[in-house]
């Protein structure tokens, strides 16, 4: 498979527990990201269980949880409790409080206290720049640019990674995250452009064995479904 030779990690992104044990020994997925919406949408009531569940299978590899504060001294509380989960935890800050005022010190305050922070919902250069400054010379985190919502802007997000992969090559601690990537493409032009990272959905992880396919052949296979499905239905004309 042609996902063996991209510098690209793939981590597997959702919260379900099915999956995470699914994927828990692929040599394909490098690690986890998990966000409060993931887990309200995969029904999770109770988020320490649920974390801590997810982290006896995820026993080898990262995995990120987020804080669900915003108020920034909160925010901080609860990263220094989810970091004693494991030491494999990364927690998820995100980069501004709903009001937008950034969350630059306490990302720094929280760096410097040995937490593996994943600053999350980034999507500008200058956000990039500061996230970066912030986390410059401390442990292992990520910098997590939201590159499909950029998308879906109607902006090419490829030229803000470009230089988010410029910005992070000054810090040899931190790694770049392409998040919420909206096609299979998207792991091919983050492995073009050198950043570490992409998170993928079980709906993307299942198109992985599409990589390198012939199209030839793929377009007999897409006739043929479009003719099954069309016998299956019973149409007529």
């Amino acid at each position: 498979m042609m996902v063996d030779h991209l510098r690209t990690q793939i981590f597997a992104d959702g919260a379900n527990i099915e999956d995470i044990k699914h994927y828990a020994n692929s040599s394909h997925i490098k690690g986890f990201t998990t966000n409060p919406t993931l887990m309200r949408n995969a029904g999770v009531h109770n988020y320490e269980e649920f974390a801590k569940e997810a982290l006896k299978w995820a026993v080898n590899k990262p995995i990120s949880f987020e804080v669900l504060a915003d108020d920034f001294d909160e925010m901080e509380r609860q990263a220094l409790k989810i970091a004693n989960w494991g030491d494999n935890v990364n927690v998820k800050i995100p980069v501004s409080n709903k009001k937008g005022d950034p969350s630059y010190d306490v990302i720094y305050r929280l760096a410097r206290q040995g937490v593996k922070v994943n600053v999350t919902a980034v999507f500008t250069i200058d956000q990039i720049q500061h996230v970066s400054d912030a986390m410059t010379d401390c442990v292992d985190g990520y910098i997590s640019v939201f590159a499909g919502r950029i998308a879906d802007t109607g902006i090419d997000p490829l030229s803000i990674m470009k230089e988010a992969v410029e910005i992070i090559k000054t810090s040899q601690n931190n790694r770049l995250i392409w998040a919420s990537p909206r096609e299979i493409f998207n792991l091919i032009q983050a492995h073009d452009i050198g950043c570490h990272i992409i998170t993928l959905t079980p709906d993307l992880l299942k198109k992985l064995p599409l990589i390198g396919k012939d199209l030839l052949p793929f377009s007999k296979e897409t006739v043929n479904m479009f003719y099954q499905d069309a016998v299956a239905s019973e149409y007529t004309l």
